[in-house]
């Protein structure tokens, strides 16, 4: 379906669950986040009935993301739910990779096409300073974890934080190239201005605005045509297709500021 400025949007990121087991500086609050009540957040049905809604509108790719969405009960389940849907083309997830161990095969056997690991320094102490006590060899069993489970076309994702990790751009380049994975390089943004993005930086994401393809849902159940927007939808369970259209349609040429969400509840 084309938005209101001719752009093809077809691609919708849900965000499965607010919590996270890291803390990482530029995403989380130190002492994470309030557990919801679990009528608070999106059930895999409505989940189930929103991509099914999505894709006769053209939507063909879906992510799961976070919050860190592997920390959530059942979600191989959900991943089974929406892997054989006709018509949906890509599947992919975004994780930190630290329970991946425990989940890479059954995420293959599930149907779960690709992932996206967050990883933005291979130095064993940052990673334990940027995310408040991650442990960095888990990651890398992560990683190992989804190579033997038979995943290609792996992503990693680096958040550039030019004061921070600027000098291992390089580094993490040779690692993917060796590994076979692909670095996809984030800038660094706040949610609350969208001039806080530094394009005059190398970054594959986020794309130029002219170039956005998505709608997102939050993990508390809204539909939010723009990252950088205020803009959120009602999901009406008993018209699901009207909320996408209107959500498509509300999308703005360019989001300028968004103060009433945080990354951890809209996916990023």
């Amino acid at each position: 379906m084309l938005d209101l400025f001719n752009r093809s949007i077809e691609y919708i990121r849900i965000s499965v669950t607010d919590r996270c087991n890291l803390r990482c500086r530029y995403c989380m609050p130190e002492d994470g986040v309030c557990k919801k009540e679990h009528r608070d957040i999106i059930s895999y049905e409505l989940i189930r009935k929103i991509v099914e809604a999505a894709i006769p509108l053209g939507i063909t790719k879906v992510r799961l993301t976070g919050g860190e969405p592997l920390v959530r009960k059942g979600i191989v389940d959900l991943v089974a739910m929406l892997s054989g849907m006709k018509g949906l083309r890509e599947l992919t997830m975004t994780t930190n990779g630290i329970l991946l161990p425990r989940f890479a095969h059954a995420l293959k056997q599930a149907g779960m096409g690709r992932v996206n690991v967050s990883l933005d320094t291979l130095d064993a102490e940052k990673y334990r300073w940027l995310t408040r006590g991650g442990d960095l060899s888990q990651v890398l069993d992560g990683l190992n974890s989804l190579d033997a489970a038979g995943f290609t076309s792996t992503k990693i994702n680096m958040v550039l934080m030019p004061e921070i990790n600027k000098d291992e751009v390089l580094s993490l380049q040779q690692f993917c190239r060796f590994r076979g994975y692909c670095l996809q390089r984030i800038h660094h943004y706040h949610l609350n201005d969208y001039q806080s993005i530094d394009f005059s930086a190398k970054a594959e994401r986020p794309k130029s605005c002219h170039l956005c393809n998505r709608i997102r849902v939050t993990a508390d159940g809204m539909l939010k045509p723009c990252l950088f927007s205020e803009q959120e939808i009602l999901i009406d369970p008993d018209d699901i297709t009207s909320s996408l259209i209107e959500a498509i349609r509300e999308k703005p040429l360019q989001g300028q500021s968004n103060t009433s969400r945080e990354n951890w509840q809209i996916g990023g």
